[in-house]
């Protein structure tokens, strides 16, 4: 028998834990559900990718600063020159497979600076060779959001349009797509990938309730924060409020005698870890060295409380079963939180106020005991939906080894190509 070829593609490797995260969710289920599958990436860190997941990975774009600002003529030519070549070694890579997969993160939204001929770009090139060689491109529980930027916003409606299958990460997502134009009448919401992740054990000596004994560690996740592209012209006042708002939050919790772990989500947040640790200094105050999804959850498993701005830091913290609030700077974080039964735990990350979110974290921890129970039920029934979701994949787009290279046109999958226009 022949084996299915299986692409995994996005800006996976390139230092995003939640990326990354959504990544090892879909290598785990194609292992178990799929062994005969051939799986490689076409990605932002193939290095990176190789070495932590074993499969072959080839570099998303052929101009290595595409995510550098070009400033100069030769930056410029390369960039410019970096978009024709990458039209034909995307369309080369996915013409060697049978089907593509595009695991979760929010490919489909701009609530964080972007440009349309970065990602955006890219994402649709993926889907327009998928039409135009018969392989079948999986949108797999991703996030959506309404967007400005009318280039941004055609490029991601046609490469959602071409896609041969889509399911959402939360309702928000699949409603912004159909507001875009996109027929979502037979797309599918899931929990987001990371909830199909194994769940960390507890750390520490617990009560009965699963609470830390004594006064437990805080776990505070922070963001290189500076608002959204509707937002370029306050960035940098928007991210010192921020900054200014969550050092004084900790600085508080360390005057209290409450030990702080900090954490982070992508590379570009350490800057802000290293300027509150500068700020405080207090011994109570340590920084932590995650380099996985798996390693953040085993962070926030250990603490008592979490406090968080990154969506897959939030994520991990109620995956892990800890009392969450979310600073939160989108209306992904508020959907999730809800969904969770923490609805009531979100906080403006644009405008973070250290009195009110102290008295906000003092009302969660007062009901510690409940939301874990609350989070206890609600992540049964995130690991249930998220079997269905991976059920409903392999129905959908995995044909039987024998005829994995057929490659004939496909009309009648569950979340076939429904427009043309």
């Amino acid at each position: 028998m022949t084996a299915t070829r299986v692409g995994v593609f996005g800006l996976l490797g390139s230092g995003n834990l939640g990326n990354d995260g959504s990544l090892e969710a879909v290598l785990g289920y194609l292992r178990a559900a799929h062994p005969e599958a051939s799986v490689d990436a076409l990605c932002g860190g193939p290095e990176a990718v190789t070495a932590r997941y074993r499969i072959p990975a080839t570099r998303l774009h052929w101009y290595r600063g595409e995510y550098r600002t070009a400033s100069r003529a030769g930056s410029i030519a390369g960039k410019g020159l970096g978009k024709v070549v990458d039209a034909f070694r995307t369309a080369a890579w996915v013409r060697r497979h049978d089907v593509v997969i595009v695991p979760g993160m929010g490919v489909l939204e701009a609530t964080l600076p972007l440009r349309p001929w970065g990602f955006p770009y890219a994402l649709f090139l993926l889907c327009a060779s998928g039409r135009l060689f018969g392989t079948r491109v999986a949108l797999v529980g991703v996030g959506a959001a309404p967007i400005e930027n009318r280039p941004t916003r055609a490029l991601v409606r046609w490469s959602a349009r071409l896609a041969a299958y889509r399911s959402y990460r939360d309702t928000l997502s699949r409603d912004a797509m159909r507001e875009m134009g996109v027929d979502t009448a037979r797309d599918e919401v899931y929990p987001d990938l990371a909830f199909a992740l194994p769940a960390p054990a507890a750390g520490g000596p617990r009560d009965a309730e699963g609470a830390p004994e004594g006064p437990g560690a805080v776990c505070v996740g922070v963001m290189a924060f500076h608002g959204g592209n509707a937002d370029r012209a306050r960035a940098e006042e928007i991210h010192a409020r921020y900054l200014e708002g969550t050092t004084r939050f900790v600085r508080a919790l360390a005057a209290d005698g409450r030990p702080v772990r900090l954490v982070t989500g992508d590379g570009v947040d350490r800057e802000v870890v290293d300027a509150i640790l500068d700020a405080v200094r207090s011994p109570l105050v340590t920084a932590a060295d995650a380099t996985s999804l798996a390693d953040l959850m085993t962070e926030m498993a250990a603490a008592d409380t979490v406090v968080a701005t990154r969506y897959h830091n939030l994520v991990c913290a109620l995956k892990a079963g800890t009392p969450t609030l979310a600073l939160s700077y989108a209306a992904k974080s508020d959907a999730l939180m809800a969904g969770m039964g923490l609805g009531a735990y979100c906080h403006p990350a644009r405008e973070v106020d250290a009195d009110r979110l102290l008295a906000q974290f003092r009302s969660l921890e007062a009901r510690s005991a409940e939301l874990r129970r609350t989070l206890t039920e609600r992540n049964a029934t995130a690991a249930r939906r998220l079997a269905d979701q991976f059920t409903a994949l392999t129905e959908a787009l995995l044909p039987p080894p024998a005829t994995a290279h057929a490659h004939a046109p496909h009309t009648d999958t569950t979340h076939a190509l429904r427009e043309t226009s």
